[in-house]
């Protein structure tokens, strides 16, 4: 087991709300905890799919697990649990967490330009200044009988 994965409390804590281990038809799957510790080292590291440690298993089944998960509402359902069990405990001071968007900043580039900037005049020139490079086999045909 590595450092970073689920402890031995984390899994109990989140073992209740996963679905059932074993299907009902088809080949068991990979436990979910060994499963559910890919997943958490893709997030954690944010490496592709493909760079999943072996240990993990195949790196196609973490991600098609997380994807079914997903569309299931599981993620949805581990947070909700997640959260009533911090708020159970005081654990959670709802006071502290919150976005809003006064506090995110826009990239610097996000900013805009004013009207009438050195880019509009040069953009204004640059179109001025281009000639039709082609014209298509339809279009030179048709201006060549317009006279």
């Amino acid at each position: 087991m590595e450092s970073s994965d689920l402890t031995e409390v984390q899994w109990e804590r989140l073992r209740p709300v996963l679905p059932p281990q074993k299907p009902h038809t088809g080949r068991p799957g990979k436990d979910h905890r060994i499963i559910l510790n890919g997943i958490l080292w893709i997030l954690r590291t944010g490496s592709p799919w493909r760079a999943l440690p072996e240990r993990y298993g195949s790196w196609k089944s973490v991600s098609s697990r997380f994807y079914r998960w997903q569309r299931a509402g599981i993620w949805d359902r581990i947070l909700a649990e997640v959260q009533r069990q911090a708020d159970a405990e005081g654990r959670l001071d709802w006071s502290l967490h919150f976005v809003d968007s006064t506090v995110v900043r826009a990239h610097q580039h996000a900013a805009g330009a004013k009207e009438g900037t050195r880019l509009r005049k040069h953009w204004g020139a640059a179109v001025a200044d281009s000639a039709r490079r082609s014209t298509s086999g339809v279009s030179a045909v048709a201006s060549r009988w317009s006279c």
